[in-house]
């Protein structure tokens, strides 16, 4: 039985890349959502939030975004102007985030995904850094 699996992917994210390598290292072809070309409605980035178990706030990406200059660290903001941003601005959504049967997860880090999957992975895999993450008989390394 195919296991499904949603990764909101950015290719130009190395952390994005490193997870749906793991994801295709269990053998899973994900269905990828390039999520800056095709962003999440509301309703499911607040369904999203809720699963991962996060805040609006948790999600939100300063790096590489126009958060300062939106004033998105005010801490008085609302959850609903925070998803406003994010609305408008996609790139404010952190990513990955990877939705399988066992939840949702942000995967930062990308190894978070091994936390998810129900099929095990299936080589050793180090990120694009060298970072051995997975060894040759297919388990985590700690």
């Amino acid at each position: 039985m195919p296991t499904d699996i949603v990764i909101y992917h950015n290719p130009d994210c190395g952390t994005s890349r490193n997870t749906l390598a793991m994801i295709r290292n269990a053998g899973i072809e994900p269905h990828v959502v390039e999520y800056l070309k095709t962003p999440p409605s509301r309703a499911l980035l607040i369904e999203l939030i809720e699963r991962a178990g996060l805040t609006p706030r948790a999600l939100l990406r300063e790096k590489g975004t126009p958060y300062a200059e939106l004033g998105l660290g005010d801490e008085s903001l609302s959850d609903e102007a925070l998803l406003d941003a994010m609305m408008t601005h996609p790139v404010l959504i952190n990513r990955p985030l990877v939705v399988t049967p066992l939840g949702v997860r942000l995967c930062r880090p990308s190894e978070v995904v091994l936390d998810i999957l129900l099929e095990p992975q299936r080589a050793a895999f180090a990120k694009e850094d060298g970072e051995q993450v997975v060894d040759a008989a297919g388990q985590r390394v700690r």
